[in-house]
């Protein structure tokens, strides 16, 4: 593994609170597929974790309700043929995860009205562009 995953800023996901499984896995690898567990399903407690400051534990846990089974997110890799390179994916998976569903909620938008000036540009736009159709009918062309 290549160290502590970063959800954001100094926040990183523990070592110690990351549960592994390892299965075998479908898709390419030919008989190799067959005799290695390279399948990684990553679990994460995020109902239990002190990692995470309260309020990012809040919004995490609201916003990944539909996804938790008792409190436990989970994130499953298999696209490689290797469990390492698995394990990796998994684990930057599940921090990318996180990082979004502990993220402030935005800015709501301030509404503002249109300048006066585009809605004049645009509507002396359209009547030129009527006005050049208009002129390519051949009525006068006798």
């Amino acid at each position: 593994m290549s160290g502590p995953y970063a959800i954001r800023g100094s926040v990183s996901l523990p070592e110690a609170e990351l549960m592994w499984r390892f299965s075998r896995s479908s898709g390419p690898g030919g008989q190799h597929v067959n005799t290695t567990d390279s399948q990684v399903e990553l679990r994460f407690d995020l109902a239990k974790t002190e990692a995470l400051p309260p309020v990012w534990k809040e919004r995490a846990l609201a916003r990944l309700a539909d996804r938790l089974v008792d409190g436990v997110v989970a994130v499953r890799a298999s696209e490689h043929r290797s469990q390492w390179r698995n394990r990796e994916a998994a684990a930057v998976r599940l921090a990318a995860l996180l990082a979004e569903a502990s993220a402030p909620p935005p800015r709501p938008r301030r509404a503002t009205r249109v300048p006066r000036g585009i809605n004049e540009r645009r509507l002396r736009e359209k009547k030129q562009r009527g006005d050049t159709k208009r002129g390519r009918s051949g009525r006068d062309w006798g």
